[in-house]
């Protein structure tokens, strides 16, 4: 479990536009925790390799180092953690894909990340068809001890957890936007029955960010990396569903 001192500094991070993982793992390489790097001046940054001044800039900018105490109010009083790259909790099968991400914003049960999962893709104009089996295959998965991931979507992603939680089982949601605020709205009940019966929802993004298009293809790698395998129940062929298969 992060203090609330080393919280302050991963918010801050996960605030921070255009840096990557693969430039904030050689920083910590170099410098070993995000707090040196926090109090890192402009001209010590710059003369990192691939550092150029406008990520500099960014880095070292008091737009995202304010407020950062009111982000960890929030995440108290709405029961939010974060886990990261350091921590045991983070999921194992997620280190192994390419860009994985450096933290993860958490509500539920942590547990999870690290069980045999499997995730259920597909179309959100799905069939009746599509909706029936979505809702059988979640079944028959929990029923041999898997956790069904998948994206909170409308059509397939919905079908998926709900026939998940028919079987009183737990199951992962994974966002493309901030934990705050479930999109579509339509499944804000779907996302805190999840919660309630012991399930996980996972987001990358940090409270308060807006819901962007270009959010759910990164969603879709996280879905990959926390599962064993990838099942597409209906997708046609410009699908998004197929983006996660390609991570897979």
């Amino acid at each position: 479990m992060l203090s609330i001192k080393e919280k302050k500094y991963w918010i801050w991070l996960s605030r921070l536009p255009r840096i990557g993982t693969k430039t904030i793992a050689k920083l910590l390489k170099k410098y070993k925790t995000l707090e040196e790097i926090y109090k890192l001046d402009i001209d010590e940054l710059i003369s990192n390799e691939n550092i150029g001044n406008r990520l500099a800039e960014i880095i070292v900018s008091k737009e995202y180092k304010t407020n950062l105490n009111k982000y960890i109010e929030y995440m108290e009083k709405e029961k939010i953690n974060i886990v990261t790259i350091e921590d045991k909790e983070y999921p194992q099968t997620l280190k192994m894909i390419n860009d994985y991400p450096m933290y993860l914003f958490t509500k539920g049960n942590t547990d999870l990340l690290n069980k045999k999962s499997i995730a259920m893709v597909g179309t959100r104009n799905c069939t009746d068809y599509g909706k029936k089996v979505a809702n059988n295959l979640a079944k028959k998965l929990v029923d041999n001890d898997m956790v069904v991931v998948s994206g909170l979507a409308r059509g397939i992603d919905t079908f998926s957890h709900i026939g998940a939680l028919k079987r009183k089982s737990s199951t992962v949601a994974v966002l493309g936007c901030g934990i705050d605020r479930i999109y579509p709205k339509v499944n804000e009940k779907l996302a805190m029955e999840i919660i309630n019966k012991n399930g996980l929802i996972v987001s990358e993004y940090v409270m308060g960010s807006k819901i962007e298009k270009m959010n759910f293809p990164a969603r879709n790698r996280i879905i990959s990396g926390l599962s064993k395998g990838v099942v597409v129940i209906e997708a046609p062929k410009k699908s998004g569903a197929l983006i996660t298969v390609d991570f897979a």
